[in-house]
């Protein structure tokens, strides 16, 4: 990575402590002569709104993203990063802390060797999701742990059709299929039986949420592939959400279209951590 002239600041505001760290670490950064930029959530936390800047805005200006929170703060902000070539310094300020594996007690000792450059990244895959209704596209998203299409809590079963690469997979009759990122082989596809999948693999996971049929199982597909997914139940409602925080509803016949993105989330993870390290620690993997 460049030198570090300008550092941009994400974080969650609900976090009452987000308004007495971000203020000391303001300070702290312009000590070092680096400039700051806030994302409007953080600014407007602050009582600067003037000092606010789009956090697309911010991903193309800053040298280095510091994201202030939980999993959740992260997954938005790199949605909002995806398209820019900037490194992401994630701060836990939230409960498990998967992905923001650092702890608040360790952001300036973080900070001092990401401007050291002593530090590694963790490219990770983000997903593209497109929705064609009649022949156009309607909405596009990008994710860093999935797309799922479910069921509202009171609709029946759904009929999904799966195409990989144009061709036809097999049908469905599921609550909903989610598609995941190595990285979101953790998260939701995790908890409805999918497969671990280390996040330097080259593969999307596709896991069917209770599948009417035994024989549905989970699939681990090379994320070069063009997923397809057709809505077939015409009298069902069904949502297409984005990382669990955006949402679409769906009618019959969209088709759902997830990709690999063209560029990959840079994470800056703890040099002293290993990837199986933090499986035991977050999750507990292997503990009896």
């Amino acid at each position: 990575m460049t030198s570090v002239r300008i550092v941009g600041i994400i974080s969650k505001p609900r976090k009452e402590d987000v308004c007495s760290i971000v203020p000391k670490l303001t300070d702290w950064l312009k000590e070092r002569q680096l400039e700051v930029l806030y994302d409007e959530e953080t600014a407007n936390c602050l009582g600067s709104p003037a000092q606010a800047v789009s956090r697309a805005e911010l991903g193309s200006r800053a040298d280095l993203a510091v994201v202030l929170g939980g999993d959740g703060t992260l997954l938005a902000a790199a949605r909002a990063l995806g398209d820019h070539d900037i490194p992401v310094l994630a701060i836990n300020l939230g409960g498990l802390g998967f992905l923001t594996s650092f702890p608040r007690e360790e952001l300036y000792n973080a900070l001092t060797l990401v401007l050291a450059g002593d530090y590694r990244i963790s490219e990770r895959v983000l997903l593209d999701a497109t929705l064609e209704r009649a022949g156009s596209v309607v909405a596009r998203h990008r994710g860093l742990n999935d797309v799922v299409v479910n069921k509202t809590a009171m609709a029946r079963i759904l009929s999904l059709d799966l195409y990989f690469d144009g061709s036809y997979a097999c049908s469905y009759k599921a609550d909903g299929i989610i598609f995941s990122t190595p990285t979101g082989s953790t998260a939701y596809s995790l908890s409805a039986g999918g497969p671990i999948v280390h996040s330097q693999v080259g593969a999307f996971v596709v896991t069917p949420i209770c599948p009417h049929a035994l024989s549905n199982r989970p699939l681990v597909v090379p994320d070069q592939t063009k997923i397809e997914l057709v809505v077939a139940s015409a009298q069902e409602d069904a949502f297409l959400t984005i990382d669990g925080q955006v949402g679409v509803q769906l009618r019959d016949a969209d088709r759902v279209t997830v990709t690999k993105a063209r560029n990959k989330l840079k994470l800056i993870r703890p040099s002293d951590k290993v990837y199986f390290e933090i499986l035991r620690t977050k999750l507990k993997w292997g503990a009896r």
